[in-house]
């Protein structure tokens, strides 16, 4: 049974895979704030993809310093990406039914109009 340290490395490298997929041009810099850990961080699991074989250096051809490489994922990154993809989403479904339920749970303590005027706000805070 994965433990809640092992979820999270896993989604550090999903959100990586994904991002590279995305961006493969992108700094260790850049992928650190986009995941939320330290450029250290990124650097050593860089490494650990570059290990595996799920990514490879590329020349960045588009830039000034000669010395930006992009980060490609290789036919075993790609695969890996797809098997994280699933269990990334299966765990956040699974997450979101046990909100939904504890929401409904809570919410039958309030009054109906109560609740109407909660889901409303909700809506309009997430259309900003």
């Amino acid at each position: 049974m994965p433990t809640q340290r092992d979820k999270i490395r896993e989604d550090v490298h999903f959100r990586i895979l994904r991002l590279l997929n995305d961006n493969p041009e992108m700094s260790q810099r850049d992928l650190a704030k986009a995941v939320g850990i330290s450029t250290g961080g990124i650097h050593y699991v860089l490494s650990a993809l570059l290990e595996k074989g799920q990514i490879k250096l590329g020349k960045f051809t588009a830039a000034r310093d000669k010395r930006r490489y992009a980060y490609v994922l290789t036919p075993s990154g790609i695969a890996e990406r797809a098997v994280l993809t699933r269990r990334f989403l299966k765990r956040k479904m699974a997450e979101y039914e046990a909100l939904k339920a504890e929401i409904e749970e809570v919410g039958a303590d309030l009054p109906d109009t109560d609740l109407a005027a909660l889901r409303a706000e909700a809506t309009e805070q997430k259309n900003g």
